[in-house]
């Protein structure tokens, strides 16, 4: 499924860290790994950063896992300060049904504009999240609550299909748990510091100015 050529991430990072992604490997790997564009530009996923920028960082998370939490201020202060780096966020609830909950909710206040306030308010608790939870870290964030409920109603195709689309690339990309990234061309399954962010991305960089 990945390039083995790979010397540049692995150097920075150490084996097994980062790996290239497309093209495939074989053909045989073709029905459930998905492809570049799906990834990188489905047009319902949300995107923080500059929506403009020449590499991306596509992250699969859940608002419950503590290392997403731990993770979201570093990778913030990392997007800010290359200002060319565009965030892609896939919701991956995977732990439990106050997971599911807290993505389709944040996902619903993007029909009031306010899916940047939602995600910040989620990710940035250090509680547990419960349903009660949600909605007052969320009007606590200045979001219409119960607008954004009527909105998820409304809206529910449309929000369970893109996180059953998130669900299927990360695990046809086999990735084990949140956070899960890609940037650039490189799968990046796990935590990284500040440092080692700022590495791949430079040979994101370095690969795309190759081709």
């Amino acid at each position: 499924m990945f390039d083995t050529n790979r010397r540049g991430v692995l150097g920075a990072l150490g084996a097994g860290v980062a790996l290239s992604l497309w093209p495939r490997a074989s053909r045989a790997q073709e029905a459930d790994e998905p492809d570049e564009v799906s990834v990188l530009r489905d047009p319902d996923a949300p995107v923080l950063g500059n929506a403009a920028g020449d590499i991306a960082i596509v992250e699969w998370f859940d608002y419950n896992c503590p290392y997403c939490r731990k993770l979201d201020p570093e990778l913030h202060q990392v997007v800010h300060d290359d200002g060319k780096v565009r965030w892609v966020l896939k919701e991956w609830p995977i732990l439990g049904p106050v997971s599911v909950v807290a993505a389709r909710m944040a996902l619903a206040c993007k029909y009031q504009d306010k899916y940047a306030r939602a995600h910040e308010a989620l990710i940035g608790t250090s509680s547990k999240l419960t349903e009660p939870r949600i909605d007052e870290l969320l009007s606590e964030a200045g979001i219409d609550v119960d607008r954004a409920k009527r909105d998820l109603a409304a809206d529910a195709k449309a929000i369970d299909a893109m996180l059953a689309r998130n669900d299927k690339q990360a695990r046809g990309l086999r990735f084990r748990g949140t956070p899960s990234f890609i940037v650039g061309k490189f799968r990046v399954p796990g935590v990284l510091t500040m440092a080692q962010f700022e590495q791949v991305i430079a040979d994101a960089r370095k690969a795309a100015a190759a081709k």
